[in-house]
């Protein structure tokens, strides 16, 4: 894991929710170079791998901030194959670091790095070591807004689903038990507006979908 992006080009994996955000915009103000925003998606490849997001939001976000969007489709038997398989295009086009947005996960880091230096690159997590409250403090007070738009309901209830992250609702997260950066599952956001983003991006919520033990927003 290296401690310097300054001048380097970059692509970020993002799942277009606060942590990869964060870390996006901190390595460019650190002075990386953004050239991909990276985004594995569902085996359909019609929506995030993680969060759930529709591709056409994800391509709505990385218009706003001016970095092309790569997505590859994958199954989670064959996820770690094909995400390094990207990296080493990546590294062909010249591209000499990942971004990524974990902040206190080892097995996380370690995957990342692993993953990265078999395409011969480096990793930077520029949001490493912070505490989980001072990391969704930083996005808040920089002006970043998101959304959650999927909630472990094991952990949490789904009427958080659709609710704006900001310093009220880190309140009742924190009040309510609930790990206020999601970090151990218990929610994902996307953002839609913020520094770096030249026009916010449109959400149209159109109720929720339950799979499994998670439900999501579903939009129009």
């Amino acid at each position: 894991m290296i401690c310097s992006i300054k001048n380097l080009p970059f692509f970020c994996s993002w799942s277009g929710g606060k942590d990869s955000c964060l870390a996006f915009y901190y390595a460019v103000q650190a002075g990386g170079k953004p050239c991909r925003l990276f985004t594995m998606l569902s085996e359909e490849g019609d929506h995030s791998k993680s969060h759930g997001l529709p591709l056409r939001i994800l391509e709505q976000q990385a218009a706003s901030l001016g970095v092309p969007l790569i997505t590859v489709a994958a199954s989670w038997e064959d996820y770690e194959k094909v995400f390094i398989g990207q990296l080493r295009e990546f590294k062909a086009e010249g591209i000499e670091v990942g971004v990524f947005g974990d902040i206190d996960l080892e097995e996380h880091r370690q995957w990342q790095e692993n993953a990265c230096a078999a395409a011969g690159m480096d990793a930077y997590l520029p949001l490493w070591g912070k505490s989980r409250q001072r990391v969704v403090t930083e996005f808040v007070d920089l002006g970043f807004q998101a959304v959650i738009v999927a909630v472990n309901e094991e952990k949490m209830d789904r009427g958080y689903l659709g609710r704006v992250l900001d310093k009220q609702l880190m309140l009742k997260l924190a009040a309510d038990g609930i790990d206020v950066a999601g970090e151990n599952g218990e929610f994902h956001t996307i953002v839609t507006n913020g520094p770096l983003f030249r026009f916010p991006v449109n959400l149209k919520i159109n109720g929720f979908k339950p799979v499994g033990q998670h439900c999501f927003v579903e939009f129009d």
